[in-house]
């Protein structure tokens, strides 16, 4: 698809994911998105926003970071993460995190376990299809389960993958909330007006916050260089998928196309993840820099230490 910046900004977006669902002011926003990913199985009054960086216990445990964390008013911790491009071992990255604020509960210096743990969820907003996944399932729910009976064996733990590109439903044929919010995210930066359909107070709200014109100058250098990384991002996956099958032809291996992506997005990952995203950072502070945006905000959105940020 062409890439252009729209009327309204990208969800999908480092900036755009935040703006609109880590906001205070606007937390009302992620309320509604969670109680449709939730109905009949929970309802969400309130929430805090809580940190998003977990330390090590040891220096063989490295640090974790959350793309959101939130807690319900009943005690309940949301980890909400957006994931661009397959990984290897995502499944076990999730698990992970989930883990590590299990972890988070267990109180200091106790020997006994007479603990009670609050109900922890994991959901993740996803860019790409599973490997041999179902083509027709795009809201995947994930629980601890009794393998004969089918029965959830405990209750308060639990996944919801949002399998974008599955979700193929037109205006006409968005039927409920849920599934209004997959079209919106999707579909909203690519939109130059309001569809009917999503006349609601709650995506009107959306649409507010998402429009271009809205931001100020600062926020506009902010989104500028999350959108550039983003777009950055996608076209060395796509980049590397095309060496990938290019190099599975080459050498004439039976299952080439397969193996050459593997290889390829390999490629592309490992270097455009674990070495790029630190790159990117960079490139995102020294454009805020240039747009005279103060180095403490600087520092803030891009994690990076304001001793670096001074020097740049």
């Amino acid at each position: 698809m062409e890439q252009k910046i729209g009327r309204f900004i990208d969800p999908l977006s480092d900036f755009g994911f935040k703006r609109l669902f880590g906001s205070e002011p606007h937390k009302d926003i992620l309320i509604d998105f969670l109680n449709q990913l939730f109905l009949g199985q929970k309802e969400i009054a309130d929430l805090t926003y809580s940190p998003t960086e977990y330390a090590g216990d040891t220096e063989k445990i490295k640090k974790v970071f959350f793309d959101l964390h939130c807690t319900g008013k009943n005690g309940e911790k949301f980890i909400i993460e957006m994931q661009k491009a397959e990984q290897r071992n995502f499944k076990d990255r999730a698990v992970f995190y989930t883990s590590r604020l299990i972890n988070e509960q267990l109180p200091k210096g106790e020997s006994h376990w007479n603990i009670q743990l609050d109900e922890l969820y994991l959901i993740a907003i996803l860019e790409f299809k599973f490997k041999n996944g179902n083509p027709d399932r795009y809201l995947h729910n994930v629980a601890l389960t009794n393998t004969d009976t089918h029965e959830i064996f405990y209750n308060k733990l639990g996944y919801k993958f949002l399998e974008l590109p599955n979700f193929v439903k037109t205006e006409e044929e968005l039927e409920t909330d849920l599934d209004r919010w997959f079209y919106l995210l999707k579909n909203m930066s690519h939109l130059e007006k309001i569809p009917a359909v999503l006349n609601k107070r709650i995506f009107q709200q959306v649409f507010k916050i998402a429009e271009l014109s809205n931001l100020t100058k600062e926020e506009k250098a902010m989104y500028d260089s999350s959108l550039k990384a983003k777009w950055d991002y996608e076209n060395s996956i796509a980049f590397a998928e095309e060496r990938g099958i290019e190099k599975g032809r080459e050498e004439g291996i039976e299952i080439g196309i397969e193996k050459g992506i593997e290889k390829g997005i390999e490629k592309g990952i490992k270097k455009g993840i674990e070495k790029g995203r630190e790159e990117e950072k960079y490139d995102v502070a020294i454009e805020m820099k240039k747009e005279g945006i103060p180095d403490a905000q600087i520092a803030k959105f891009t994690k990076l230490p304001i001793s670096v940020i001074e020097k740049l």
